[in-house]
């Protein structure tokens, strides 16, 4: 029989055993925050006049290509502070966003409030791709019944699809996301999602559980999609944040004066479906809680106190019960599931997501080939 695992809380972030390849040097710091610090030395934004002026080299470019266009770029929103915040901020830079957002049907009403009232007062364009229900559904539906960890795979990738396709209809040659390193730089564990590029895996899940239905609206993005995008089209996409010395406090406190911006409790919490699969699913199913991931890289990046994220860590991602309980009755009734189906997907073991057809192995070939071509240049 295998030894447990002996526990072990990282003396300087929050991150913990419950991450795989975790490991802690003899001050008890983990490798996951020491590889954080050396990558948030080589981020784009630099204090002074350099900073000031790779950011004004580079609107400089964004403006030339899109030159004679009726965008010059394309900014993801979600709703969040991050992408409502690179938003503001290409506005601030002069340039001429098209905003796109992907409707899944798990919006909240906050999010869908900050969403316009940031378009509105920033005189913004707004797209919005709005997936089927019924088929959205069925795609969430086929990834339980696999019981895969990454249900929000989905999102993320026609997240993705709609941000490169928009910026193909309208010959927009950058995505300025709000990805950033100074929120969110700090590496996922590897078993905490998945690959999100991997159209194969989401068609090969579906395929198997799936209803049988066509899925019509539903925007796929896969490797070779990507090199479509990237390497023919030209397509860039660019974490924006880094830019500017990016402090999530003082975004959100402007964006909540200035343009009636509404605040939620963690990350991510903007959309009902991930509030309920961070706070509740994951950590009841899989055991992971990706508060720890997120406060840690505030914590390593300066924006938060260790020990005010232990105390949040130490509360439950649903401080208020009535919260949780009408998460639940919600998620229920979206789904179409009695109590007993949930409680039953809750016990079963979850399965790997390469159980079922994927590329990614396709993906880290092209990465090879890509580095190499590189360096021949």
């Amino acid at each position: 029989m295998l030894a447990a695992k002996h526990y072990q809380f990282c003396s300087r972030c929050v991150m913990d055993s419950s991450a795989i390849n975790i490991e802690f040097d003899d001050n008890g710091c983990c490798n996951y925050c020491a590889n954080f610090i050396k990558d948030l030395s080589k981020t784009l934004f630099q204090d002074g006049n350099e900073g000031a002026s790779q950011r004004q080299q580079f609107v400089a470019k964004v403006k030339a290509a899109g030159r004679g266009k009726n965008y010059d770029c394309v900014v993801g929103v979600s709703g969040g502070v991050d992408s409502s915040w690179a938003l503001y901020l290409c506005v601030k830079e002069g340039l001429r966003p098209l905003a796109v957002h992907m409707d899944n049907g798990w919006d909240s009403e906050l999010a869908q409030q900050n969403i316009e009232n940031l378009v509105t007062k920033l005189g913004v364009d707004l797209h919005t791709h709005v997936i089927d229900w019924d088929e959205y559904r069925d795609l969430q539906q086929a990834f339980f019944d696999a019981d895969v960890i990454d249900v929000e795979l989905l999102y993320d990738n026609a997240m993705l699809a709609v941000n490169y396709q928009m910026a193909a209809k309208h010959s927009v040659k950058y995505i300025l996301a709000g990805t950033n390193q100074s929120t969110e730089g700090m590496a996922m564990p590897p078993t905490w999602n998945w690959f999100k590029y991997d159209k194969k895996n989401i068609y090969s899940i579906w395929k198997k559980f799936g209803n049988g239905n066509k899925i019509d609206t539903f925007p796929a993005i896969g490797s070779w999609n990507y090199v479509m995008f990237r390497k023919i089209r030209g397509i860039g996409w660019v974490s924006f944040l880094d830019y500017f010395n990016y402090e999530k406090a003082t975004a959100m406190d402007f964006l909540n004066r200035e343009l009636g911006y509404k605040p939620y409790p963690y990350k991510h919490y903007e959309s009902i479906f991930t509030r309920f699969y961070q706070g509740y699913l994951l950590p009841k199913k899989f055991g992971v809680d990706k508060r720890r991931l997120h406060l840690s890289t505030l914590v390593i990046s300066g924006q938060m106190d260790r020990d005010q994220a232990i105390k949040m860590l130490e509360q439950s991602p649903y401080p208020i019960q009535d919260d949780l309980e009408q998460d639940i009755e919600y998620f229920l009734k979206k789904m179409r599931w009695p109590k007993s189906k949930l409680e039953d997907y809750l016990a079963r073991p979850g399965k790997p997501h390469d159980n079922y057809g994927s590329e990614k192995k396709l993906w880290e070939k092209l990465m090879k080939v890509s580095s190499y071509l590189k360096r021949l240049t």
